[in-house]
């Protein structure tokens, strides 16, 4: 991925699986990058980055205290 692809996908809406961009952190010179995404589940996740070509080396479902 690009600079401009990460961008790109931070812009973008939610998708049409429920899944958005809350945050990404990523190095491409160490081809490291963090998604913080808000899913309704696990699988949303992994096929949300199957349509961009991204493989996902593990997915961590969290909770949060912030209030929706």
């Amino acid at each position: 991925m690009t600079e401009e692809d990460i961008i790109k996908a931070q812009n973008a809406p939610r998708d049409e699986l429920g899944v958005i961009v809350i945050n990404i952190l990523y190095n491409l010179e160490g081809g490291t990058i963090y998604c913080m995404l808000d899913a309704p589940n696990k699988e949303a996740v992994e096929k949300h980055h199957g349509i961009m070509g991204v493989k996902c080396d593990w997915i961590m479902e969290v909770k949060t205290t912030q209030k929706k």
